[in-house]
């Protein structure tokens, strides 16, 4: 019998996750990070979040192994860089002084969203197959056929971090800080790791904002009642009013997440004087709970720390996740013993001239983040011999 060819890999772009099954995605992403679900991509563009008109035109990526759907991708066809936390201003403004065009791009990640997980999605035989030096290609060959002038694909896990590590590319890292949870059964167990004047200054913080008469409730899935989901969009826009922006999310969207994705979604509300005043939305994966979106209209003193911070580590605890990750940035995380961690991007610049001139930006970028990271190892408020992440 003749032996048979090479495996041939073909790539379809579709406009809406609608024009994907539920159960084909799930198939190759699972349902354990809220931000791969369907659901949540699809809450996305049913709400209007996630547009041409948004500039974020979906493009979701469907690979095809002689004929057979092996892999997805969530994509976008981007026209701005908003809303991406890998910034690239600075890129795009160097093409348009040389009078060339830096978008559309292609963005393969997760709208809104600097949490690290999966990005492609695929399954074994695919995985397998697949070489950094043919992923690059593929991706090279998707931008050619859509008229895009770049690909980036950000936070992906190590897995797919294997699947993109070749020298020669555009490979940025980036620090955020998260809270590891090391066998604490409750908040007192974690603060009993931490040095003395660290552990007498968070009982201060949390003192002074009860002193303040601030109590905090929690509230899950669909039995966040419509008044408490509205109280906490006007807390959430006004994050955004206060800098001059307008959110990138609608009212819309959070009650469609309500509605298909319950079993992940807390939403921890602080009153006082019996009214609501702040709020922070938290979601729950296999083993990590992520804070994503929080906001309040009066500013109290260290109110941001207990609603996005305390009370979200005392929620890891009683949920026994492992880990939580509460957002990018925020080195003021340190001393509340969030430890860094070292996040990744890869980038697909075609125009050999602004690659060889980005290149030498992310090499010199890359030394200044790595020892930022180290030196933040120093600031860690663990007593001494204990483990850090």
């Amino acid at each position: 019998m003749p032996e048979s060819g090479p495996p041939e890999l073909t790539i379809r772009t579709v406009h809406s996750i609608a024009d994907i099954e539920p159960e084909d995605w799930h198939k190759l992403s699972g349902t354990d990070s809220p931000f791969l679900r369907h659901d949540f991509l699809l809450s996305l563009e049913a709400s209007g979040c996630t547009t041409a008109a948004t500039g974020w035109r979906p493009c979701h990526l469907m690979f095809y192994l002689n004929g057979q759907l092996a892999g997805t991708a969530p994509a976008y066809l981007k026209t701005h860089s908003m809303g991406e936390y890998v910034f690239d201003w600075a890129w795009a403004d160097a093409y348009q002084r040389y009078g060339m065009n830096y978008y559309p791009k292609l963005l393969v990640a997760i709208p809104f969203t600097p949490c690290q997980g999966p990005r492609l999605l695929f399954s074994g035989a695919l995985r397998g197959w697949m070489t950094p030096e043919r992923m690059h290609l593929a991706l090279d060959s998707v931008i050619e056929e859509l008229g895009a002038h770049s690909w980036h694909l950000l936070f992906p896990d190590p897995k797919d971090q294997e699947l993109m590590g070749m020298e020669e590319e555009l490979h940025r890292v980036g620090c955020q800080f998260h809270w590891y949870n090391h066998g604490y059964q409750t908040f007192d167990d974690f603060l009993a790791r931490l040095t003395s004047r660290k552990r007498k200054s968070i009982r201060k913080e949390r003192r002074q904002v009860a002193d303040q008469g601030i109590s905090f409730r929690r509230y899950s899935g669909r039995d966040i009642p419509d008044h408490v989901l509205s109280a906490f969009y006007v807390f959430y826009q006004a994050t955004y009013l206060k800098r001059g922006q307008r959110p990138y999310l609608n009212s819309d969207f959070f009650h469609q997440l309500r509605e298909t994705q319950p079993e992940q979604l807390h939403i921890i509300m602080a009153a006082r004087d019996g009214q609501m005043i702040a709020g922070a939305l938290f979601l729950q994966g296999e083993d990590t709970l992520y804070g994503r979106y929080w906001g309040c209209l009066e500013e109290f003193d260290h109110l941001h720390f207990e609603t996005c911070y305390y009370q979200g580590i005392e929620l890891a605890i009683e949920q026994a996740l492992t880990r939580f990750d509460a957002g990018a940035q925020g080195e003021h995380k340190l001393v509340r013993g969030f430890e860094p961690v070292i996040t990744h991007s890869w980038h697909g610049i075609p125009h050999p001239g602004f690659r060889e001139a980005i290149a030498r930006f992310i090499q010199e970028e890359t030394e200044h983040v790595m020892a930022y990271a180290e030196d933040a190892l120093d600031a860690l408020p663990f007593r001494q011999g204990e483990p850090d992440q």
